[in-house]
Protein backbone atom coordinates (compact mmCIF):
# COMPACT_ATOMS: atom_id res chain seq x y z
CA UNK A 1 0.00 0.00 0.00
CA UNK A 2 1.20 3.30 -1.04
CA UNK A 3 0.61 6.00 1.78
CA UNK A 4 0.20 8.52 -0.67
CA UNK A 5 -3.42 10.34 -0.93
CA UNK A 6 -4.43 7.51 2.12
CA UNK A 7 -5.75 7.98 5.75
CA UNK A 8 -4.67 7.17 8.54
CA UNK A 9 -5.45 7.16 12.21
CA UNK A 10 -2.61 7.75 14.59
CA UNK A 11 -3.37 7.72 18.38
CA UNK A 12 -0.60 9.42 20.68
CA UNK A 13 -0.16 11.60 17.42
CA UNK A 14 0.45 14.86 19.06
CA UNK A 15 3.74 14.23 20.38
CA UNK A 16 6.96 11.68 20.33
CA UNK A 17 6.55 8.36 18.61
CA UNK A 18 3.05 9.56 16.99
CA UNK A 19 4.39 12.77 16.22
CA UNK A 20 7.42 11.44 14.07
CA UNK A 21 4.80 9.08 12.59
CA UNK A 22 1.96 11.94 11.69
CA UNK A 23 5.15 13.93 9.81
CA UNK A 24 6.38 10.99 8.03
CA UNK A 25 3.03 9.85 6.76
CA UNK A 26 2.35 13.42 5.50
CA UNK A 27 5.87 13.87 4.18
CA UNK A 28 4.95 11.01 2.10
CA UNK A 29 1.79 12.67 0.74
CA UNK A 30 -0.82 10.83 3.39
CA UNK A 31 -3.46 12.17 5.38
CA UNK A 32 -4.03 11.79 8.91
CA UNK A 33 -6.31 12.31 12.04
CA UNK A 34 -4.37 13.30 14.85
CA UNK A 35 -6.02 10.86 18.28
CA UNK A 36 -4.80 12.38 21.04
CA UNK A 37 -5.76 14.29 24.42
CA UNK A 38 -3.41 17.09 24.34
CA UNK A 39 -5.75 19.41 22.22
CA UNK A 40 -3.11 22.52 22.61
CA UNK A 41 -0.19 20.69 21.04
CA UNK A 42 -2.41 18.88 18.36
CA UNK A 43 -3.62 21.65 17.12
CA UNK A 44 -0.53 23.24 16.85
CA UNK A 45 1.18 20.07 14.77
CA UNK A 46 -2.37 20.45 12.72
CA UNK A 47 -1.67 24.27 11.94
CA UNK A 48 1.77 23.66 10.85
CA UNK A 49 1.53 20.06 8.90
CA UNK A 50 -1.70 22.03 6.81
CA UNK A 51 -4.80 20.54 5.38
CA UNK A 52 -3.08 16.53 5.06
CA UNK A 53 -4.15 16.62 8.83
CA UNK A 54 -6.93 16.97 11.61
CA UNK A 55 -7.10 16.49 15.02
CA UNK A 56 -9.72 14.69 17.31
CA UNK A 57 -10.04 14.68 20.95
CA UNK A 58 -9.51 11.25 22.15
CA UNK A 59 -9.68 8.75 24.75
CA UNK A 60 -8.68 5.24 23.10
CA UNK A 61 -10.37 3.85 26.05
CA UNK A 62 -13.54 5.50 24.82
CA UNK A 63 -15.51 3.66 22.37
CA UNK A 64 -17.35 7.22 21.80
CA UNK A 65 -14.47 9.15 20.94
CA UNK A 66 -12.28 6.99 18.90
CA UNK A 67 -15.76 6.29 16.58
CA UNK A 68 -15.81 9.97 16.26
CA UNK A 69 -12.34 10.36 15.23
CA UNK A 70 -12.80 7.43 12.78
CA UNK A 71 -15.72 9.14 11.58
CA UNK A 72 -13.63 12.61 11.22
CA UNK A 73 -11.56 10.70 9.02
CA UNK A 74 -14.36 9.39 6.57
CA UNK A 75 -16.43 12.75 6.43
CA UNK A 76 -13.13 14.47 5.92
CA UNK A 77 -11.05 12.22 3.78
CA UNK A 78 -13.48 9.58 2.63
CA UNK A 79 -12.16 6.94 4.84
CA UNK A 80 -9.34 5.08 6.44
CA UNK A 81 -6.57 2.56 5.06
CA UNK A 82 -5.30 1.94 9.04
CA UNK A 83 -4.40 3.18 12.12
CA UNK A 84 -0.99 3.46 13.92
CA UNK A 85 -1.80 3.28 17.87
CA UNK A 86 0.57 5.45 20.14
CA UNK A 87 -0.99 6.26 22.93
CA UNK A 88 -0.12 4.33 26.10
CA UNK A 89 1.21 5.24 29.62
CA UNK A 90 3.75 3.75 32.20
CA UNK A 91 2.64 3.00 35.28
CA UNK A 92 5.52 2.17 37.50
CA UNK A 93 5.21 0.27 41.28
CA UNK A 94 6.09 -2.96 43.27
CA UNK A 95 3.84 -5.44 43.99
CA UNK A 96 4.79 -4.97 47.24
CA UNK A 97 6.16 -1.61 48.96
CA UNK A 98 9.07 -1.66 51.36
CA UNK A 99 6.14 -2.07 54.22
CA UNK A 100 4.77 -5.06 52.32
CA UNK A 101 1.52 -3.24 51.22
CA UNK A 102 -0.13 -4.24 48.01
CA UNK A 103 0.12 -2.32 44.77
CA UNK A 104 -2.85 0.10 44.15
CA UNK A 105 -5.03 -2.14 41.92
CA UNK A 106 -6.65 0.71 39.87
CA UNK A 107 -2.89 1.92 38.85
CA UNK A 108 -2.34 -1.32 37.57
CA UNK A 109 -6.05 -1.52 35.99
CA UNK A 110 -5.28 1.91 34.62
CA UNK A 111 -2.01 1.11 32.41
CA UNK A 112 -3.37 -2.56 31.53
CA UNK A 113 -6.98 -0.44 30.20
CA UNK A 114 -4.95 2.10 28.17
CA UNK A 115 -2.52 0.53 26.61
CA UNK A 116 -4.05 -3.70 25.94
CA UNK A 117 -7.83 -2.35 26.41
CA UNK A 118 -7.25 0.83 24.06
CA UNK A 119 -5.58 -0.82 21.48
CA UNK A 120 -8.13 -3.34 21.20
CA UNK A 121 -10.70 -0.12 21.00
CA UNK A 122 -9.03 1.43 18.53
CA UNK A 123 -8.47 -1.87 16.17
CA UNK A 124 -12.11 -2.81 16.42
CA UNK A 125 -13.48 0.56 14.82
CA UNK A 126 -10.72 1.21 12.63
CA UNK A 127 -11.26 -2.58 11.11
CA UNK A 128 -15.06 -2.06 11.00
CA UNK A 129 -14.36 1.10 9.17
CA UNK A 130 -12.25 -0.40 6.46
CA UNK A 131 -14.21 -3.53 6.37
CA UNK A 132 -17.55 -1.72 5.39
CA UNK A 133 -15.19 0.73 2.31
CA UNK A 134 -14.12 -2.61 1.09
CA UNK A 135 -17.75 -4.10 1.03
CA UNK A 136 -19.41 -1.16 -0.15
CA UNK A 137 -16.69 -1.60 -3.37
CA UNK A 138 -14.72 1.69 -2.72
CA UNK A 139 -11.62 0.29 -1.31
CA UNK A 140 -9.05 2.06 -3.14
CA UNK A 141 -7.34 -1.14 -4.63
CA UNK A 142 -8.77 -2.30 -8.04
CA UNK A 143 -11.56 -4.71 -7.42
CA UNK A 144 -10.28 -7.51 -9.40
CA UNK A 145 -6.79 -7.21 -8.33
CA UNK A 146 -5.71 -10.58 -5.95
CA UNK A 147 -4.57 -10.03 -2.99
CA UNK A 148 -5.75 -6.69 -2.37
CA UNK A 149 -4.00 -4.18 0.44
CA UNK A 150 -7.04 -2.61 1.77
CA UNK A 151 -5.50 -1.53 5.11
CA UNK A 152 -3.01 -2.23 8.03
CA UNK A 153 -3.15 -1.42 11.73
CA UNK A 154 0.13 -1.46 13.71
CA UNK A 155 0.31 -1.15 17.25
CA UNK A 156 2.66 -0.48 19.66
CA UNK A 157 4.09 -2.62 22.12
CA UNK A 158 7.80 -2.71 24.26
CA UNK A 159 10.85 -4.23 25.00
CA UNK A 160 9.33 -4.33 28.39
CA UNK A 161 6.58 -7.55 27.07
CA UNK A 162 9.11 -9.82 26.98
CA UNK A 163 11.71 -8.03 29.20
CA UNK A 164 10.28 -6.88 32.10
CA UNK A 165 11.74 -5.07 35.00
CA UNK A 166 10.94 -4.90 38.93
CA UNK A 167 7.65 -2.27 38.99
CA UNK A 168 6.92 -2.66 35.47
CA UNK A 169 3.77 -5.26 36.46
CA UNK A 170 1.36 -3.22 34.83
CA UNK A 171 3.20 -2.06 31.96
CA UNK A 172 4.93 -5.65 30.79
CA UNK A 173 1.61 -7.35 31.24
CA UNK A 174 -0.61 -4.74 29.24
CA UNK A 175 2.24 -4.67 26.32
CA UNK A 176 2.73 -8.33 26.26
CA UNK A 177 -1.14 -8.64 25.94
CA UNK A 178 -0.61 -5.99 22.91
CA UNK A 179 2.08 -8.64 21.71
CA UNK A 180 -0.55 -11.46 21.93
CA UNK A 181 -3.39 -9.37 20.20
CA UNK A 182 -1.56 -9.52 16.71
CA UNK A 183 -1.66 -13.04 15.34
CA UNK A 184 -5.49 -13.80 16.43
CA UNK A 185 -6.52 -10.36 14.94
CA UNK A 186 -3.73 -10.40 11.53
CA UNK A 187 -5.69 -14.33 10.81
CA UNK A 188 -9.30 -12.64 11.69
CA UNK A 189 -8.52 -9.65 9.32
CA UNK A 190 -7.40 -11.53 6.48
CA UNK A 191 -10.85 -12.18 5.25
CA UNK A 192 -11.18 -8.08 5.15
CA UNK A 193 -7.24 -7.67 3.29
CA UNK A 194 -6.77 -5.74 6.57
CA UNK A 195 -3.02 -6.75 7.85
CA UNK A 196 -2.31 -6.57 11.78
CA UNK A 197 1.42 -5.62 13.12
CA UNK A 198 2.89 -4.94 16.17
CA UNK A 199 5.91 -3.13 17.06
CA UNK A 200 7.97 -3.77 20.59
CA UNK A 201 10.07 -0.41 20.47
CA UNK A 202 13.25 -0.19 23.37
CA UNK A 203 14.28 2.99 24.98
CA UNK A 204 13.71 5.60 22.56
CA UNK A 205 14.47 9.79 23.18
CA UNK A 206 10.81 10.84 24.04
CA UNK A 207 9.18 13.02 26.27
CA UNK A 208 8.84 10.35 28.52
CA UNK A 209 12.51 9.48 28.67
CA UNK A 210 13.30 13.50 29.16
CA UNK A 211 11.94 12.90 33.06
CA UNK A 212 14.19 10.24 34.07
CA UNK A 213 17.84 11.40 35.63
CA UNK A 214 20.64 11.54 33.49
CA UNK A 215 22.13 9.30 35.27
CA UNK A 216 19.83 6.80 34.64
CA UNK A 217 20.05 7.98 31.00
CA UNK A 218 23.53 7.02 30.50
CA UNK A 219 22.93 3.73 31.71
CA UNK A 220 20.27 2.86 29.42
CA UNK A 221 22.77 4.18 26.34
CA UNK A 222 25.15 2.26 27.62
CA UNK A 223 23.08 -0.94 28.00
CA UNK A 224 22.68 -0.96 24.01
CA UNK A 225 24.86 -2.97 22.26
CA UNK A 226 24.47 -1.23 18.98
CA UNK A 227 24.47 1.56 18.24
CA UNK A 228 24.78 2.51 21.78
CA UNK A 229 22.18 5.28 21.86
CA UNK A 230 18.81 6.11 22.66
CA UNK A 231 16.28 5.41 19.23
CA UNK A 232 15.22 8.54 17.30
CA UNK A 233 11.56 9.07 17.12
CA UNK A 234 12.20 9.19 13.38
CA UNK A 235 13.56 5.63 13.37
CA UNK A 236 10.28 4.12 14.44
CA UNK A 237 8.33 6.34 11.80
CA UNK A 238 10.40 4.83 9.26
CA UNK A 239 9.44 1.66 10.26
CA UNK A 240 5.66 2.49 10.39
CA UNK A 241 5.98 3.62 6.67
CA UNK A 242 7.94 0.66 5.81
CA UNK A 243 5.14 -1.58 7.00
CA UNK A 244 2.62 -0.01 5.49
CA UNK A 245 3.95 -0.13 2.02
CA UNK A 246 5.55 -3.74 2.64
CA UNK A 247 2.20 -6.32 1.98
CA UNK A 248 3.92 -9.07 3.16
CA UNK A 249 4.48 -7.70 6.65
CA UNK A 250 1.61 -9.55 8.89
CA UNK A 251 0.53 -10.89 11.78
CA UNK A 252 3.94 -10.03 13.39
CA UNK A 253 5.89 -8.46 16.17
CA UNK A 254 9.01 -6.15 15.11
CA UNK A 255 11.40 -5.50 18.26
CA UNK A 256 13.06 -2.20 17.19
CA UNK A 257 15.62 -1.71 20.22
CA UNK A 258 19.48 -1.72 18.77
CA UNK A 259 19.75 -5.15 20.08
CA UNK A 260 19.07 -4.35 23.84
CA UNK A 261 17.99 -7.01 26.63
CA UNK A 262 17.07 -5.65 29.92
CA UNK A 263 18.17 -7.68 32.92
Amino acid sequence: MQIEQHSFLVTGGASGLGESVVRAIVAQGGKVVIADLNESTGQALVDELGDNVRFARCDVTSGDEVQAAVELAEKEFGGLQGSINCAGIAVVQKLLDRENNPADLDAFSRGVNINLVGSFNVARLVAASIAKRVANGNNTESDAEKNADNGVIINTASIAAFDGQVGQASYSSSKAGVVGLTLPLARELARHGIRVMTIAPGVFATPMMETIPEKAREQLEAGVPYPKRLGNPNEFAKLVTHIIDNAYLNGEVIRLDGAIRMV
